[in-house]
């Protein structure tokens, strides 16, 4: 009997600090093999995922499970619903690569201690891209560790465009600008060079609007500015995140309320956005669907900073040809969509386009990418 032929597959990973997300690519075609998700990591944790050729969908219980946990179970699941696959690389989703990670890596041990000093910058979502990395290498040493950076795509920024209005000793200590989602922004200049040349050599504003939100000013397919800056808290507001705040009345706040800095944290990412806008949720669907009045007092905030910021973009840019919708809310909330557009009405025609958002293909590109080269470089 003849064996079947093995697939060189790779492995996106998206570790956080209570869900881990991933998909599996055929290395050579980037056909997507097998989806999933663990969530309630450390608590009611649970896998579901489903097999693309067959349709097979799976669900296992994993009570307690901690990264490393989930991580195992997605290892085992692919084991056991494989088609001869071989797991060639896992690209990791990360968070932060500061001013050093300018584009994607294979994972060293000098490169994840470099990666572990930036913790501090993204407290609440580096720990836990790193506890992915580290579980995959005990887990599956033979294949390789690629990282794959949120804030690469705008490292390209001018220093009139990330730097805080700081002295210079702080701004030395790496307090500036970063931005985010660069991943998907990425990818929308990737699919707009394919599908949309003209847009993709003019005045774009990508619209990343999801449970996290952001902005990127995009001119011929490079970023020019995003919303966010140092952390992932600012610029729009969010589902529960902030965004943009007087630093003053931060300060007032810890004053005021005997805050200190982890329920400050907390307040900021978990308790604000849409959820404290509204006092109801942070789920886009549900506030469309209430007649309750705060519901749209939150949808009304939103959308007016989404599209202030828009005017912020075009000026970067020089003006403004289109704005492309992406994410939860950018694809699946054309009530919204059309909110915005109107707001900006005034800056004239400008295109409006829906792609949808796929950052872990992104990173199976960037991750064949490397180990392509990597082959080519080997003796």
């Amino acid at each position: 009997m003849i064996a079947a032929p093995v697939t060189p597959a790779i492995a996106t990973l998206n570790t956080g600090s209570s869900s881990l997300k991933f998909r599996i690519f055929a290395r050579d075609s980037l056909d997507l093999l097998m989806s999933g998700k663990v969530t309630g990591i450390g608590t009611d944790c649970r896998m579901n995922a489903k097999v693309t050729g067959t349709g097979a969908q799976i669900a296992q219980e994993l009570p307690g499970a901690d990264q490393e946990a989930a991580l195992a179970a997605v290892i085992a699941c692919i084991d056991a619903h494989d088609d001869d696959w071989r797991i060639d690389a896992f690209a990791h989703r990360i968070v932060h690569g500061g001013a050093t990670f300018t584009a994607p890596v294979i994972v060293t041990p000098e490169v994840m201690a470099e990666l572990q000093t930036l913790c501090p910058l993204a407290p609440l979502h580096q720990p836990y891209n790193l506890a992915g990395i580290a579980a995959s290498g005990r887990l599956a040493p033979d294949a390789q560790d690629i990282a794959c950076f949120d804030t690469a795509f705008h490292a390209g920024h001018s220093e009139v465009v990330h730097s805080f209005a700081l002295p210079q000793a702080m701004r030395d200590a790496g307090v500036r600008r970063y931005g985010f989602h660069g991943i998907s922004y990425e990818w929308i200049a990737r699919m707009l060079a394919e599908q949309r040349p003209d847009l993709a050599a003019g005045r774009v504003v990508a619209a990343h609007l999801g449970n996290g939100a952001s902005l990127c000013a995009l001119r011929g397919g490079r970023s020019l500015d995003t919303t966010m800056g140092m952390s992932a808290l600012d610029g729009l507001p969010m589902g529960s995140r902030s965004g943009a705040l007087d630093a003053g009345a931060v300060t007032y706040m810890m004053r005021r309320f005997g805050l200190d800095a982890d329920a400050l944290d907390h307040m900021l990412y978990e308790d604000s956005g849409l959820k404290g806008l509204s006092g109801l949720t942070n789920d886009v669907a549900t506030l469309v669907a209430s007649d309750d009045p705060r519901a749209a007092f939150a949808l009304d905030c939103f959308t007016y900073r989404v599209a202030q910021y828009v005017g912020a973009m075009a000026v970067a840019m020089g003006g403004i040809d289109a704005v492309v919708f992406t994410g939860g809310i950018g694809e699946n909330a054309p009530g919204l969509r059309g909110a915005v557009l109107d707001r900006i009405g005034f800056l004239g025609p400008v295109e409006s386009l829906v792609i949808p958002a796929n950052e872990e293909r992104m990173m199976a590109i960037h991750a064949r990418e490397l180990l392509e080269t990597r082959l080519e470089l080997m003796p």
